[in-house]
């Protein structure tokens, strides 16, 4: 029987880390992802079948979501400190279950924000005020750590 902390179902919410400082916790991740173009090559005399070889590998726009929090003004600052100079920091991103244990964290090399969205802010809505943050990367850590 598998327990609650070993449930891949379980929720999970994701941990953002910047070069060492803590961005906060996030409820979404979406786009952790890489593609590896494949390039064709039909080679003379062989009709078995078609060589495939890699290529460029790219990487797709990492969104992280959350309700606003206090850590939310760190964002503002690591996306502030782009006029000053771009730096390309590295970055994890780990994923933890409810009683916060890791499950697996993923490396990230030379992000950049992309984007920041903060909330509407209506004192007549009763939804969730929410934040979006995009980042892009230019690959993975070999270690994830």
């Amino acid at each position: 029987m598998t327990t609650a902390a070993q449930d891949p179902g379980s929720s999970l919410f994701f941990k953002l880390t910047i070069d060492g400082q803590d961005l906060g916790l996030f409820n979404q991740c979406e786009g952790l992802s890489a593609e590896v173009e494949v390039y064709q090559h039909k080679e003379g005399g062989n009709n078995g079948y078609t060589t495939f070889l890699p290529g460029r590998v790219s990487h797709g726009n990492i969104t992280m979501t959350r309700p606003l929090t206090p850590d939310s003004g760190k964002i503002a600052a690591w996306i502030s400190s782009i006029a000053t100079g771009i730096q390309r920091p590295t970055a994890q991103i780990a994923a933890l279950r409810a009683d916060g244990t890791l499950v697996v964290q993923w490396g990230l090399l030379d992000v950049l924000p992309v984007s920041w969205s903060g909330p509407t802010l209506d004192p007549t809505s009763n939804t969730v005020a929410t934040e979006r943050l995009v980042i892009a990367h230019h690959g993975f850590t070999e270690s994830g750590a």
